[in-house]
């Protein structure tokens, strides 16, 4: 996380906040600390040239509303923010964040990976935005004061988690833990890994756990079973020919991804849990699992993978997990209390 401008001092006037990924952005403006998040904007990144380009528009049309214009902002980005020039993983915008300060006139300034904002959301969301899908319920004994883990699959696959350090105090972590090495765990896995390393070299999580993901799994099962993929084939494509709801050629294969991408999930989901020692619960953020719906998720093998860890499978069984499903991005709401 950086920031560029007055200190922490709390959130003080209106604010714009934003999250940034791969093919959408984000972006919402707040009157205040506390105030409602209002004008919600969901835009695709490919309308605009850049960031800067993005955001002007928007500001231009709170304007036109009669509306402030924030003096401050914070934003959660899909990359690695480590200093002032930062580059998105999944979409070529780049950007400094000291120009992007002068540039909208803003007194302040809070850059952070987008995951980081997600984690911070989580404190404030109400029980009816999470859907419970295995586990004991949160904030049981088993699981009282401590650690979050945070992970979700989108245009990409991102990570964070939350470490207590006080009474309702958290501190988001900054990771890029979608880029962890991916492992097989049956010889049809070890299959497809194969395929895709001699594609992509090293095959991280986020090469299977994304949409694009899902395409590449469906193209390495199409290779392994001599069968043609179709061009221009898309991630909803895909799910709906895996759910059944369209006819497909390589519908065996499309099948077989989802199915596999609810397992790798839960593979990666359980490694979090046992590296941060998250025993507060793992929960499900980012566009393709809540999509996907409750019901498939349970019906996934996530769950059995997520405590397929040998000795550790008691000490996984005993942790919760969540899918985040608001209304609302709950980026927006981590942005505004990273202020």
């Amino acid at each position: 996380m950086i920031e560029i401008g007055c200190k922490r001092q709390g959130q003080s006037g209106p604010s714009l906040l934003g999250d940034v990924g791969g093919s959408n952005v984000r972006l919402a403006w707040q009157g205040a600390a506390g105030a409602a998040i209002e004008r919600v904007r969901v835009t695709p990144c490919a309308d605009f040239p850049n960031l800067t380009a993005c955001i002007q528009d928007y500001l231009n049309g709170l304007s036109r509303a009669g509306l402030a214009a924030p003096s401050q902002a914070a934003l959660g980005v899909a990359t690695p923010v480590l200093r002032d020039r930062i580059s998105l993983t999944n979409r070529d915008w780049s950007f400094s964040a000291q120009a992007l300060r002068a540039e909208l006139d803003l007194k302040r300034l809070v850059v952070m990976n987008d995951f980081t904002a997600l984690a911070l959301a989580i404190p404030a969301l109400p029980e009816a935005e999470l859907w419970h899908c295995g586990g004991p319920k949160p904030g049981g004994a088993a699981c009282a004061g401590g650690a979050i883990a945070v992970l979700g699959p989108g245009t990409g696959l991102g990570v964070s988690g939350l470490i207590a350090t006080g009474e309702r105090q958290w501190t988001a972590l900054q990771t890029e833990g979608g880029h962890v090495s991916l492992a097989a765990q049956s010889e049809r896995e070890h299959r497809l890994i194969g395929q895709l390393a001699k594609r992509f070299g090293h095959v991280s999580a986020e090469r299977v756990l994304s949409g694009p993901g899902l395409l590449n799994m469906v193209e390495a099962l199409c290779e392994l079973d001599g069968v043609a993929m179709p061009p221009k084939l898309t991630p909803a494509a895909v799910i709906a020919a895996a759910l059944g709801s369209d006819a497909h050629p390589t519908q065996p294969q499309c099948a077989e991804a989802l199915d596999m991408f609810g397992a790798f999930l839960g593979d990666v989901a359980g490694d979090l849990v046992l590296s941060l020692g998250a025993r507060g619960g793992v929960y499900i953020g980012g566009g393709m699992v809540p999509r996907l719906g409750r019901e498939w998720l349970q019906a996934s093998r996530f769950r059995l993978r997520f405590e397929a860890k040998g000795r550790m499978a008691g000490y996984l069984a005993d942790v919760p997990s969540l899918v985040i499903a608001s209304q609302e991005p709950p980026a927006l709401l981590g942005a505004s209390r990273a202020l």
